[in-house]
This record gives structure tokens, sequence and C-alpha cells, in this order.
């Protein structure tokens, strides 16, 4: 049996069963939640960077979303704060590398 300790999707567990793949879980603590979500977003991350497709960009916004709903940020909020930052400092649309300071 291999050893993942990782977060998964909600729906995993229904997809193991149904495949007659042995598995345990358990339902982690807020604590342990936030530390595995921002280990998910690394991890999702790292596999776009890999694989630059929107199916790995999509999952990088699932695991966003979930961040949002735990630490109670609403869209809107994100949002503002986005646009506030866009227009201070502008986006990344021309493409500026930085190469001295």
């Amino acid at each position: 049996m291999t050893v993942y300790n990782k977060l998964v999707r909600d729906k995993i567990p229904e997809i193991l069963d149904e495949k007659g793949v042995v598995h345990t879980t358990h339902i982690a603590e807020d604590r342990e939640y936030w530390i595995k979500l921002k280990e998910k977003l690394s991890e999702e991350v790292a596999e776009f960077q890999k694989d630059e497709t929107r199916d790995e960009l999509a999952d990088i916004l699932e695991v966003i979303d979930a961040i949002k709903k735990y630490k109670n940020y609403s869209s809107e909020d994100i949002l503002e704060i986005k646009n506030a930052k866009l227009q201070d400092r502008g986006g990344f649309e021309k493409r500026i590398i930085l190469d001295e300071s």
C-alpha cells in the first residue's frame, strides 16, 4: 500500500471504492487542513509548470476556491484587491523583465 498523506478531492474515496482499491482516509482538523491546502496549491502549481494545460490551471483554481472558502475571503474582495493592484502597479501584459535595480 502506498502512503500519500495528502489532500484529495471529495469524491476520490468513492472512486477508489468503485475500483475496489483498499484505502484509508481521515477528515482533517482546521490546522492540518490549512497546511494541506497550501501543500496542494504548491503541488498543483508544480504540475502546471510541467504540463501547461487548462486542466492543470483549473486544478489551481479549485484549490484557490477552497482557500477562499476556508479563509472566508469573498471573490468580490479578492477581485477588488486584484483590481487595485492592477491600477497601482499594472499587470503583466507588457512582459517587462526587471534585470537590475
